[in-house]
């Protein structure tokens, strides 16, 4: 048992979730600023729609490849040098995408992005949940995945607008720029025990093969991977077209259209996300996995709402119904990353 107790956060909780939160804006800024800059990029390029989806296709393959070994590495180094790394990979190839003269330049550097942001995301949510008792991680992490609204919003923000006044390229140099500072600033938080904060004694880690065995016979974590699945198949696509779709379909300015969507994924993001952390706590101590019964009715009301939101025409009909949906949404984040994070070994969490 660390020395803190169970019921206490570690030292240094707070410094490392402000980082870890500031660090995850920038990366889902640097995820989706391409969306951002999509319609410039077609043009440029002379990309039909489907080719230009293959920038957000390659991203998400090599992020998905890459996981389990940035997994595998954050349940056995110091994760803020895997954190550092990690961050400094990705905001590296985001600069040099505004370098890309070619769309195979440009898709290669967005597969090394890929690379980097998985090292980070595997290793995040595990290290807080070694700095903060299981009674406040639904809050905690809710709070920490408040920066995927922002960081998002952000990426369409500062894509179409940069694009708009400037260049695509230059874009990527902005998202790249904060990043490669973040990555030293990650070197300073603190390396808890992994399990210090689960009651138990620190044990070290556990061989790859025991580990998949275990999680083998884990029911919620494969449900709630599954469900966690479909919900990226289907927000994931929305999000990289929706600025497309605004400026092409519906005659927004790349400006006004990256804006529009940044102010929607803001307010609603923010609502939605620290709505799921306190509903989230609630539910789970009335019952088991609470919180991810509150994650599944989310998404079944986001569906309907952001159907109507494609079908609309009216501007006011569309951004109420996207942000509702966006709403439902973001009531996901915190509850279903608890619940996984308390549903696996500490030595196995990554």
């Amino acid at each position: 048992m660390s020395a803190a107790g169970p019921e206490k956060a570690g030292r240094g909780a707070v410094l490392a979730l402000s980082v870890l939160t500031l660090v995850n804006g920038v990366n889902y800024l640097d995820r989706y600023i391409v969306a951002g800059v999509l319609p410039k990029v077609e043009a440029t390029f002379q990309l039909t729609h489907d080719r230009a989806g293959l920038l957000g296709t390659v991203f998400m393959v090599v992020y998905m490849v890459s996981s389990p070994i940035g997994g595998y590495l954050g349940d056995r180094v110091p994760r803020r040098y895997l954190v550092a790394g990690s961050v400094l990979v990705w905001s590296l190839a985001t600069a040099a995408s505004g370098l890309a003269g070619s769309f195979a330049a440009l898709l290669v550097a967005r597969a090394v992005t890929g690379i980097g942001e998985a090292g980070y995301g595997t290793v995040a949510p595990a290290l807080l949940s070694d700095l903060y008792p299981r009674v406040d991680r639904t809050r905690v992490l809710s709070f920490f995945y408040t920066a995927i609204p922002i960081g998002a919003a952000a990426g369409f923000a500062v894509g179409g607008a940069v694009a708009d006044h400037h260049s695509w390229n230059l874009a990527f140099f902005v998202g790249g720029a904060p990043g490669i500072a973040l990555a030293a600033v990650a070197l300073v938080m603190p390396e808890p025990p992994r399990g210090g904060m689960d009651g138990g004694p620190v044990a070290p880690a556990v061989p790859l093969a025991t580990g998949l065995r275990a999680l083998a016979g884990n029911r919620l974590f494969w449900v709630a991977t599954a469900g966690q699945t479909l919900m990226t198949f289907s927000i994931g696509g929305l999000a990289y077209w929706m600025p497309t779709f605004l400026e092409k379909e519906r005659g927004f300015s790349g400006t006004t259209a990256g804006i529009a969507m940044g102010a929607v994924t803001v307010g609603a993001g923010l609502l939605g996300t620290l709505a799921g952390g306190v509903l989230g706590d609630r539910l789970d101590r009335r019952r088991p996995n609470g919180g991810l019964v509150l994650s599944g009715l989310g998404l079944l009301v986001a569906a309907p709402l952001m159907v109507a939101a494609a079908f609309a025409r009216s501007p006011a009909l569309l951004f109420l119904a996207l942000f509702l949906a966006l709403f439902a949404l973001f009531l996901n984040n915190g509850p279903f990353s608890a619940a996984v994070v308390n549903a696996v070994s500490p030595t196995f969490r990554a």
